[in-house]
């Protein structure tokens, strides 16, 4: 089907919730893709920060054919070999003692939220339900998630939201100190506000964070859905920012491609949740946990995680001398391979510039380009980049 007739039959039969680029992609290996008339394009989006393994992994394809030749699919009401093995190598390789799977990173943050209240309820009472999320962030668009997101965008036309949630400035301790309560059952943030602008969560802010979330018995919960998984340089991005929280989430890159969301929590908050509190029907599947497994051990044990700094330190340092060279940027900020350009102009014309040029790239906002590759990227494909911004900011 040529490209043009997939997009008519699109329009005529998808809802029309996404503002697509005009490719239809059909392949890819590594950091590359292909579209349907056969033209190459260097991947600097990895399926939104999914694609950790890049394209075609032999190590992730072999493990899903395997699994999917012997099981795919059985619920919950089983054991299965994948997902304990999973949630084994998850707990040994974190604070966690205890993990919930579920299918997406809106699903993991509901899980995370649900299990905040629950414990609240069981230890203080139902008066204390309310959670504290960020302006600016993003935690994903179920009713609950659009509630938790601060961005009055991803709210409006959805109204009543649901009631328990409000908003601090991110990296702002002040804040959090007026607004928390004897009502507040949780403080939820990214450690980088991805969909955001890539913005960092300060490590003094987090120490305090965490120590004021101790003194006042609440809970604190890090939403790891983009930052996860080696994508920062660490395994989970909490790891170098010095602090620990109560419950974490994740998805995104956990399954490589295949979805799949966790939820992480101590021993002491897990256990609010008891058969029937929660559940999913696809979570956890034997698919879905054998690709995850594959995607931890490419990770922990292949040498892929051990390269993402210093491929992390490489784009920064890139990035920062394109700034250097063009006005039109304003500000470069990350950490890892999770990277933002700050613009002066708008940022979804140099993604159609770029996607004209064989790059792709991601706009966060009206104005700051997302870079979120494989973690397999080269020093080469890295410098394809900078080579086409430099094009692109020079015209």
């Amino acid at each position: 089907m040529p490209t043009q007739d997939l997009k008519d039959n699109a329009a005529k039969y998808l809802m029309q919730t996404y503002m697509r680029q005009p490719i239809s992609i059909v392949r890819g290996h590594g950091a590359k893709v292909y579209d349907m008339e056969g033209r190459e394009y260097l991947d600097f989006v990895g399926g939104i920060a999914v694609n950790l393994l890049g394209h075609g992994h032999p190590d992730l394809v072999q493990a899903i054919q395997q699994q999917a030749a012997q099981l795919i699919h059985v619920s919950n009401l089983y054991y299965t070999e994948p997902q304990v093995t999973l949630a084994k190598i998850l707990v040994e390789h974190s604070f966690a003692d205890r993990v919930f799977f579920c299918n997406s990173g809106a699903e993991a943050n509901e899980a995370a939220i649900k299990l905040a209240r629950r414990y609240a309820h069981m230890k203080y009472g139902e008066s204390r339900f309310e959670i504290i999320t960020m302006k600016n962030s993003f935690h994903g668009r179920t009713l609950a998630m659009i509630t938790a997101t601060g961005q009055d965008k991803v709210q409006k036309g959805f109204e009543p939201l649901m009631p328990g949630f409000s908003y601090a400035p991110f990296n702002d301790m002040a804040a959090i100190e007026a607004m928390a309560g004897e009502r507040t059952a949780g403080i939820m943030l990214e450690p980088v506000q991805g969909e955001g602008g890539v913005h960092v969560a300060g490590r003094e802010y987090l120490t305090r964070l965490r120590e004021f979330c101790t003194a006042h018995n609440i809970l604190l919960i890090f939403d790891e859905v983009q930052t996860g998984m080696g994508r920062t340089g660490t395994l989970f991005a909490y790891e170098q920012l010095g602090v620990a929280p109560d419950i974490m989430t994740l998805a995104k890159g956990l399954g490589g491609g295949v979805p799949i969301g966790a939820c992480l929590a101590k021993e002491s908050v897990a256990a609010a949740f008891s058969p029937g509190a929660h559940a999913s029907t696809f979570g956890g599947n034997p698919l879905a946990c054998a690709a995850a497994v594959a995607v931890c051990r490419a990770l922990l044990e292949g040498q892929v995680l051990d390269r993402v700094k210093p491929m992390g330190d490489y784009l920064a340092k890139a990035l920062t001398e394109c700034k250097a060279r063009h006005h039109v940027v304003r500000d470069v900020r990350g950490i890892g391979l999770l990277q933002g350009m700050e613009l002066d102009i708008d940022a979804k014309t140099v993604v159609a510039e770029a996607l004209s040029r064989g790059v792709l790239i991601n706009a966060a906002g009206e104005r700051v380009l997302r870079f979120v590759p494989p973690l397999v990227i080269t020093t080469q494909e890295i410098d394809q980049l900078i080579d086409t911004l430099n094009a692109i900011f020079t015209r």
